[in-house]
């Protein structure tokens, strides 16, 4: 394997002036760095990047730990792949840096999270990326100082800059979409209670019904989804919530489901109950996964869960970073828009009319 000193010998030159060359640190003649590229090039000499990495202390890698290849790969599940899509905003945001990223996959093994940091450290790293797979609060080992984090979906207790879907503006969307058709009476049935987009999404339920001056009504919101349920229990549940907010003396017109699969589910529970979509209810999902969103019928009417936004958003953020910009004070909140189905109808506005003794509506 060819070396700096025989590049140097090839071209005439001292190793310092191929060093030169090779790092662009310093002036050289055009006709000194074109024979020493031509050397380079006829010797097949490959620069050493560790050694390179231990003069300028930057080794232009970016580490990211996440669970999406190994999770995704082994459990088919039509909620969607929300740390892949992050993931695959990382990748190419990544690409116009010049830094190069290393990926590695927690095997869903949470506890195997230490023992990937010290090797990206080991590798001098400049910056880690760790993806969750929902919006989560979690704890890492703390890094040296000369490595800068960046949290994706996920936050902790130390501050650590982090990237977070705006779950409390996506229902408020959702939910202020459904009132401009007329719909007065909606219904949320959410996933777990112990999840924080299920907490900011119901803030954001109730910021759409206060704004439009509709009261709220606790029997329209209905937990219909456990962690980590067994699919029987899952389709109990959620067939339990659709019964008792359609049995309610003034039932919803439109149902909100915790997420596009629940939704999906539903079309078959409320058909099988003998109503049409959404002619006689209608239905609202969140996330916008396409599969299913754009293959049900009528398609699904849903809020955008903007997980490539958040991984570029996330790598954007470490790179100000690495340029020395200071963290910011808060997460960065990411919202996405409601993309309309055949789902919802729209609702007949009431008819003002004018009399004597003032308007009335019929």
């Amino acid at each position: 394997m060819a070396t700096i000193y025989d590049v140097a010998k090839a071209a005439g030159v001292s190793p310092k002036t191929v060093s030169r060359v090779l790092n662009g640190d310093a002036p050289v003649k055009k006709e000194t760095l074109d024979r020493v590229q031509q050397a380079i090039s006829q010797l097949g000499y490959v620069p050493s990047s560790a050694a390179r990495t231990m003069r300028s202390n930057k080794s232009g890698l970016i580490g990211l730990i996440t669970g999406a290849i190994s999770m995704n790969a082994n459990v088919v599940d039509t909620s969607g792949l929300p740390d892949l899509f992050i993931v695959q905003g990382i990748q190419k945001a990544i690409e116009p840096s010049g830094k190069t990223l290393l990926i590695a996959d927690t095997g869903g093994k949470t506890e195997r999270v230490p023992d990937l940091i010290r090797t990206f450290e080991e590798h001098r790293v400049e910056g880690i990326i760790y993806v969750a797979d929902h919006h989560q609060q979690v704890s890492l080992p703390r890094i040296g100082s000369d490595i800068k984090l960046v949290l994706a979906n996920c936050y902790d207790d130390r501050g650590t800059p982090s990237v977070l879907p705006h779950d409390r503006q996506g229902q408020y969307a959702l939910v202020r979409s459904l009132i401009a058709k007329g719909h007065r009476r909606i219904a949320y049935l959410s996933l777990s209670p112990n999840m924080d987009a299920t907490r900011e999404r119901t803030a954001g339920y109730r910021d759409a019904l206060t704004e439009a001056g509709i009261g709220f009504d606790p029997e329209l919101v209905v937990t219909a989804e456990i962690e980590s349920p067994d699919r029987e229990t899952a389709v109990q549940l959620l067939w339990d919530a659709i019964d008792r907010v359609l049995t309610l003396s003034e039932p919803p017109t439109v149902i909100c489901f915790g997420n596009d699969r629940m939704a999906m589910r539903a079309y078959g529970i409320l058909r099988s109950r003998g109503l049409d979509l959404p002619g006689d209810i209608s239905v609202a999902g969140y996330d916008n996964y396409r599969l299913i969103t754009e293959t049900l019928y009528p398609t699904l009417t849903s809020a955008e869960l903007p997980y490539a936004a958040i991984g570029i958003r996330a790598t954007q953020l470490l790179l100000k970073l690495l340029d020395g910009e200071a963290a910011p004070a808060k997460p960065i909140l990411v919202s996405g828009p409601v993309t309309p189905g055949g789902s919802v109808r729209e609702l007949p506005k009431p008819i003002t009319k004018l009399s004597t003794v003032g308007r009335k509506s019929t």
